[in-house]
């Protein structure tokens, strides 16, 4: 494409982008304001049911921890230890040091006579046997009363444990703290209109309301409105306002939490979201714009430089089609060969055998024949290396797991390459560990790996350098590090090194496969194999061998 289409190009892309994105943008923008107004009340209304349940559940739970105190109390001491004052009153500090919220502590037996009592009302000697919630506490076990006056003509409510004793029962009674009881169910109140209180299933206000009322008087709430689980109703005051009312039922069934909101104050955010969506629209609109302009600039740009790397990958795939052909020679030369290879190796042992017959035995020249036919073996071995090679190469295979010495590999392939490189004055250094164990693994193949990597390092190193080849032992690899102090790999060329048919060589001066054979390579065998390089100073390769014992081949 010339210059003059790509222009052509960009401005369609411009034209088109832009369309699509007004035309629904402003169609979105009030549609978005409707389902947040929509959205925007259902979360009131999950944010109120969240707040009656999650304070619900702390008042049951304020109310357990208290109930499981005194009948800890009880259970744990006698009537006639407990009738005794000094004692009541050291149990009575001790809980309140503990959990708090006592206002007072009392022992009543089973005539209703108060027998002890540690608190700041004139109550020990009366008598609460006509009392109703001594009925009820002699009768459950356990009682925890509504908000009375009582004796002491002061809106309260106490929690009472009887507990039997032979054939005699007694009763443990606390009152509990108005104001910190008050305090917590208070607590779910939220902004200038919400609103926290409990009723009894009579609908008496059992705590003080924020706005109206008073504890113990007659609300307008309906208990029998609200059902087992969370219930939220709507109400219209008498300004037209409305107010939501969430209900939960605490666990003892005798106390309405309530907790109510107005939906103007929570709804009244809503008009700043709207302004803000306004201005979000805008600054979009700008935004759309010059985002367009700047990627079409850069897509065209990038499909200009696509064209140019197609050319590229075409004649790279020339290249890569010669070495599929040359891939599946190479399978049919080594299907040839493995066939003669197997006859030889089946006559070599039945040689063998022959050897040992008794006619044999007797030969002077026996030790030549064995030695000449272990000569024969080590050779059909050899030749079965360089099959199994060419078949590598042309289709993936497993690796051929064998004992190998990393150490002695090494050294068979710094020496392959020593002439090579004293040619271009390059020093081949090796530092190897002495104690390298012998492994499992493809010996074959990781000598492919150590002639890739030090042939490139000569390579890049073109005359006078060094090449370090090293080896050390960790937990559960044998490291080798290969380090040449050539130029070094250029940083945006670094993370194309293992991509096949990428090179940093002259043209017709390397195919690009090498890496990545290499990197296949160590990967099929489970290790891994990294660099650092930088320019000027040179790259370090490191490849990583897992230490597989030879007896796990």
């Amino acid at each position: 494409m010339t210059d003059s289409r790509y222009k052509k190009l960009q401005r369609i892309y411009v034209v088109v982008i832009l369309l699509v994105s007004f035309t629904p943008l402003f169609l979105l923008g009030g549609i978005m304001y409707y389902q947040v107004s929509k959205t925007y009340r259902t979360k009131i209304e999950e944010q109120i049911r969240y707040r009656v349940i999650s304070q619900a559940d702390t008042i049951d739970l304020f109310l357990k921890e208290r109930t499981a105190i005194l009948a800890a109390i009880a259970d744990t001491v006698s009537f006639n230890q407990i009738i005794n004052e000094k004692t009541l009153l050291k149990t009575f500090e001790l809980i309140n040091l503990r959990a708090g919220a006592f206002v007072d502590l009392g022992v009543i037996d089973q005539t209703g006579q108060h027998r002890a009592y540690v608190g700041p009302y004139d109550l020990k000697g009366l008598n609460y046997y006509n009392q109703p919630w001594f009925g009820e506490v002699m009768a459950k076990g356990l009682y925890v009363s509504d908000v009375f006056t009582g004796f002491r003509a002061f809106p309260h409510f106490i929690i009472a444990i009887r507990r039997q004793e032979d054939k005699n029962s007694w009763i443990l009674r606390a009152t509990i703290d108005p104001d910190i009881f008050a305090a917590i169910v208070r607590s779910a109140q939220i902004g200038k209109t919400g609103d926290a209180f409990l009723v009894n299933k009579e609908g008496l206000f059992q705590t003080t309301p924020r706005f109206s009322g008073g504890i113990l008087g007659k609300s307008d709430i309906d208990p029998t409105a609200y059902g087992g689980l969370t219930t939220i109703n709507e109400e219209i005051n008498s300004k037209g306002e409305k107010r939501l009312t969430a209900g939960r039922w605490l666990k003892n069934k005798t106390w309405l939490l309530i907790v109510s909101q107005d939906v103007s104050e929570e709804m009244g955010s809503l008009l700043k979201t709207r302004n803000q969506e306004i201005a979000i629209i805008l600054m979009g609109s700008i935004l759309i714009i010059l985002t367009t302009v700047i990627t079409t600039r850069y897509t065209v740009s990038k499909l200009k430089n696509a064209d140019a790397r197609m050319n590229e990958l075409n004649a790279q795939l020339l290249q890569s089609d010669k070495l599929a052909a040359l891939g599946k020679m190479a399978a049919g030369v080594a299907h040839e060969i493995n066939n003669p290879l197997a006859v030889i190796l089946q006559k070599t042992g039945w040689m063998e055998d022959l050897l040992e017959d008794e006619a044999f035995q007797k030969s002077k020249e026996i030790e030549e024949y064995r030695v000449s036919l272990k000569k024969i073996e080590e050779h059909v071995e050899r030749a079965r290396k360089v099959v199994h090679n060419m078949l590598g190469f042309a289709r993936k295979m497993e690796p051929r797991l064998e004992d190998v010495d990393v150490n002695q590999t090494l050294k068979q392939t710094i020496s392959l390459l020593e002439n090579y490189a004293r040619l271009n004055n390059i020093e081949l250094r090796a530092m190897l560990s002495a104690d390298i164990p012998i492994i499992a693994s493809d010996q074959s193949q990781l000598q492919q790996v150590f002639l890739n990597i030090i042939s490139n390092a000569i390579d890049a190193i073109g005359r006078d350098g060094l090449v370090e080849v090293k080896s050390a032992v960790n937990h559960s690899t044998i490291d080798v590090t290969i380090s040449d102090n050539g130029p070094g790999i250029p940083e945006e060329q670094q993370k194309s090194i293992f991509d096949p048919f990428f090179t940093t060589k002259q043209t017709g001066k390397g195919t690009g496969l090498g890496l990545w054979i290499t990197y296949n390579i160590i990967e099929k065998l489970g290790g891994s194999i990294s660099f650092h390089s930088e320019t000027g100073k040179g790259t370090t390769f490191t490849v990583k061998i897992p230490k597989v014992p030879p007896t796990e081949k």
